[in-house]
Parts: C-alpha cells; sequence; structure tokens
C-alpha cells in the first residue's frame, strides 16, 4: 500500500499515520528524517544536502525527489510506504508524479478550522516532562497544574490561537492545489479506465480516534496477503 497522508495541523496525522503503517506494514518515510540521514550517511547526495543547509538555503525539490527515489528502493519499502506531510507544494507534486513514484491512495483528512483551533489552543504542558494535558479533553485535576508535581503548566508559543489560524492559513495555501492536483489525477485515471494506480479518500478526521480509524480501514480495505 503506498499512500501520501495530509490534513491540517491538529488532525491527528501523526496517529493514523502509526495506524496505517502498522495495518499495512510498510515504512513512515518523512522527508526531515531523509535529509537527516543523507548527511549522518556522509554520501555525495548527502554531502550535496549538507552544503545546501549549511549555506542556509532550502533543500531543493529535485534534490528531495532524489533523495525519495533513493529510499524507495530501500527492502522495507516492497509492501509500500506512507508519506506524512510529503509532498508539501504542488512543485513538490509535480515532480514526484514526473519521476514515476505510483501512489495508490491519496487521503485528506478534514477537520473544520475552529476545531482545530480549539485541539491545538487547549493544550497545556508541563515544560520539564513533556506530558500534555487539553482544557476541555484531558484536564489536569487543577486547573494549569501537572498532575505529577504540581509544578505549573504553560502554553506553547506554537499553540496560541493567532498562530495556529496563521498556521492553518498556510496549509490551506499550499494543500487546496494539491488536493486538486491529486482529484484530478484519479478522476482521469477512472475516467480513461486505466488500471487504478492513484485514488483520493477523504476523511472526517473531526471524530475520534477509533472511527477515524475505521473510516479509514472501510476506504481503502485490507492489507494484501505477504
Amino acid at each position: 500500500m503506498k499512500v501520501i497522508l495530509f490534513g491540517p495541523p491538529g488532525a491527528g496525522k501523526g496517529t493514523q499515520a502509526a495506524f496505517l503503517c502498522d495495518r499495512y506494514d510498510i515504512p513512515h518515510i518523512s522527508t526531515g528524517e531523509l535529509l537527516r540521514a543523507a548527511i549522518a550517511g556522509a554520501t555525495p547526495l548527502g554531502e550535496r544536502v549538507r552544503g545546501i543547509m549549511a549555506a542556509g538555503r532550502l533543500v531543493d525539490d529535485a534534490t528531495v525527489i532524489e533523495l525519495v527515489q533513493s529510499r524507495l528502493a530501500a527492502d522495507d519499502c516492497r509492501r509500500g510506504f506512507l508519506f506524512d506531510g510529503f509532498p508539501r507544494t504542488m512543485p513538490q507534486a509535480e515532480a514526484l508524479h514526473a519521476a514515476g513514484v505510483a501512489v495508490d491512495w491519496v487521503l485528506e483528512i478534514q477537520v473544520p478550522a475552529d476545531l482545530v483551533v480549539d485541539r491545538i489552543s487547549g493544550r497545556r504542558v508541563h515544560p520539564a516532562s513533556g506530558r500534555i494535558y487539553h482544557v476541555k479533553y484531558d484536564p489536569p485535576k487543577r486547573p494549569d497544574i501537572d498532575d505529577a508535581t504540581g509544578e505549573a503548566l504553560v502554553q506553547r508559543p506554537d499553540d496560541h490561537e493567532s498562530t495556529v489560524r496563521d498556521r492553518l492559513r498556510v496549509y490551506q495555501e499550499q494543500t487546496g492545489p494539491l488536493a486538486s492536483f491529486y482529484r484530478e489525477l484519479a478522476n482521469r485515471a477512472a475516467t480513461r479506465d486505466e488500471r487504478p494506480h492513484i485514488r483520493y479518500g477523504v476523511i472526517d478526521g473531526s471524530q475520534d480516534v477509533p472511527a477515524v480509524q475505521a473510516a479509514i480501514a472501510d476506504l481503502i480495505g485490507r492489507p494484501s496477503p505477504s
């Protein structure tokens, strides 16, 4: 199973990515991890990446696609893979498609903006341990106090409502064209009665975690036999 998973911050992508990777026995591929591994491996490609990053530049899409293709050649990708947060932009999506990287499913987890804000802005963190609470869904026994230590909880800057709404705006600007691009690819394959190589599915991410998992499983089916 070859999957691209995307959705706004607060949609639960990490939880669902872990579910999909476990269910289908596929690796979770992160471009950030690919970049770090390439640099650590000191390969020619890694040295190129190191030079780009040392110069303070963003790694270009062609280099990222080269890293991805190299990763997909590994044995653990024989049964498939899951991209979470990649491609992030239209040039990346077009480059991935042009490189001939086949995908079975593009899954978009949709969550209303106000619910995303509610989920993220309600988080409170115990800085020393990293324990996370939520003022509504998982509150501490005493408001803004860590249950275990009695120390104060904080709201991280990235969790402030204004920051969350800005992140959502950027996400929508980037993801709107991606959704249209992959829907068109899926529709084109279906209209021409081609062998299905890509399908597009939308999941209601406002449900609880088990319901979202059940919806994904119903949509894309059972794992294939080994």
